[in-house]
């Protein structure tokens, strides 16, 4: 299992990647597979054995080539056919230096497969078989060699769970950027006449520049803001708010931080962009609208929904060891020979 160098497994706070393979190489662990994690820093809590290659978290150097390239040139070193049957790699670079491996690769995209990353992966090695974490995702690029769709998943028994409704104001969680729509969640909270939190990460340039010029303006007593929540900080968030508001302005892969609201009975009040309609079940675990308009009624709605369902849905549908057997599948597909994309793909549905 390879993941960036940026950080550790599971992360302190903001890392949703991270937080997903920590799931998952402790549920093919559970399932009686040897997992060895290839990663940085010193530290990991994962049930596999770790391997470091190299003593710092890259962190500081996100967003450069660099660092990642190194960090899998020493991987690729270090992995040789009689120590693993595969690799399940999910790198921003991997797929293009999988070929140099002597063990076939698994990758999982995490992003948006379009533009210059849809370029990337269109230059995949054809020996690579890539993995959609939505069915949407997959659909804004069909002709990548995908060999199949398995969801993001969590284990729900980490999480604190409400037996009510929280009396909280609405908790917008992101990073802040002009996709994650915090101005509309003002905006929409201000409208419904209800506090709103907005829990952000900010410690980017792009991140920073956005905030002071965009959201600061538009801050007033009804809006609190959290920056850079660590991992306890942000699940009393989530446990004390009414419901998390995702006015998302892209097309979401995924969304982590629905699963997370939801595994502790919050549920969520989104726009019907990306992958929202297959993690949120309309009227039952949040409200999906399709107009920034219709938020106001939606967030003074939703207090009607029973947070038991919430956490339901996501045991149900999003375990870690559904995530586990659907890779599994995928696993079986590649080391049988599958190379080219199954006609139909591997698939974990919503419902």
């Amino acid at each position: 299992m390879v993941v960036p160098p940026w950080l550790s497994v599971p992360p302190p706070g903001y890392g949703g990647l991270e937080q997903v393979v920590h799931g998952l190489v402790d549920a093919l662990v559970e399932h009686g597979h040897a997992v060895t994690l290839f990663g940085a820093g010193r530290h990991h809590g994962t049930a596999g054995d770790f391997v470091s290659t190299v003593e710092d978290l890259q962190y500081a150097r996100l967003g450069e080539a660099l660092p990642e390239l190194a960090h899998l040139a020493r991987v690729n070193d270090l992995i040789t056919a009689d120590d693993f049957d595969l690799v399940h790699d999910h790198t921003t670079i991997g797929p293009l230096v999988a070929g140099r491996r002597a063990v076939p690769t698994v990758a999982t995209v995490h992003g948006n497969p379009v533009g210059e990353y849809g370029a990337v992966l269109g230059d995949t090695d054809r020996g690579v078989g890539l993995v959609a974490i939505s069915h949407a995702q997959r659909r804004w690029n069909p002709t990548l060699p995908w060999l199949g769709t398995v969801h993001n998943a969590m284990d729900v028994r980490e999480f604190p769970q409400k037996p009510a409704p929280g009396r909280g104001p609405v908790l917008w969680l992101a990073r802040f950027s002009p996709d994650k729509g915090p101005d509309l969640a003002i905006r929409a909270c201000r409208a419904a006449g209800l506090p709103l939190t907005l829990a952000g990460k900010c410690n980017e340039p792009a991140e920073q520049r956005y905030f002071t010029e965009v959201v600061e303006p538009l801050l007033g007593e009804d809006v609190e803001v959290v920056f850079n929540a660590d991992r306890p900080a942000t699940l009393r968030l989530l446990m004390d708010a009414r419901c998390l508001i995702m006015p998302i302005q892209w097309e979401e892969p995924f969304g982590m931080v629905m699963l997370e609201a939801m595994a502790t009975g919050t549920p969520v009040v989104a726009l019907r962009r990306g992958a929202v309609p297959e993690l949120v079940v309309d009227g039952v675990t949040g409200l999906i609208r399709d107009r920034a308009e219709e938020l106001p009624a939606a967030l003074r709605a939703v207090v009607r929904l029973d947070p038991a369902e919430c956490v339901a849905h996501v045991a149900r549908h999003f375990s870690t060891d559904r995530m586990a057997q659907g890779y599994e599948a995928v696993y079986r597909l590649l080391v049988a020979g599958a190379t080219t994309p199954a006609r139909e793909p591997t698939s974990i549905t919503a419902r």
